[in-house]
């Protein structure tokens, strides 16, 4: 292995810890709602062009586009939500292992359609007492500019649920 290979898998580690952190003690509907309105609240306050959207089980229950978004943002979100669960993993640590294996794209041989998955960050998956309850996903920036986003405003709402 390379330097860059342990660097990308030492990444992962650290992406996968910080989400375990952010286990909800609920989520529903109303906390989709809340979460959404954060993530678009951080990005009109930045002037930042993203969508987001975050799925309940299978439902999409929020979605939400800024101005500097089109519909092809809307895919993106579609095969990072799909990539998450997947592997039950934020999608910037799924693109950090397979690039420590020289993988940067799905490839079929890997049982990763491209036209269903996409190797970049910004997917989080939602967990309430450790299960998998939904995803929540950014597009529209760069793969840890989507990322951080997310984790940002999925922090500030387990802060404010918290309260």
């Amino acid at each position: 292995m390379t330097d860059d290979s342990l660097s990308d898998l030492a990444r992962a580690e650290e992406i996968l810890a910080e989400v375990r952190e952010l286990d909800l003690e609920r989520f529903g509907h109303d906390e989709a709602w809340d979460l959404g309105q954060r993530v678009v609240a951080l990005a009109t306050e930045r002037a930042l062009g993203i969508t987001v959207a975050i799925w309940l089980g299978d439902q999409r229950v929020f979605q939400a586009a800024r101005p500097g978004t089109s519909a092809d943002n809307d895919s993106w979100m579609d095969r990072k939500h799909a990539l998450v669960r997947r592997f039950d993993a934020p999608s910037l640590a799924v693109r950090l292992r397979f690039r420590s294996k020289g993988v940067t794209q799905a490839e079929p041989r890997l049982g990763l359609d491209p036209a269903v998955h996409v190797l970049a960050g910004g997917g989080v998956p939602l967990r309430v007492r450790g299960s998998l309850v939904g995803v929540a996903v950014v597009s529209g920036l760069t793969d840890q500019e989507d990322h951080d986003l997310m984790i940002e405003a999925l922090t500030a709402h387990r802060d404010a649920a918290a309260r």
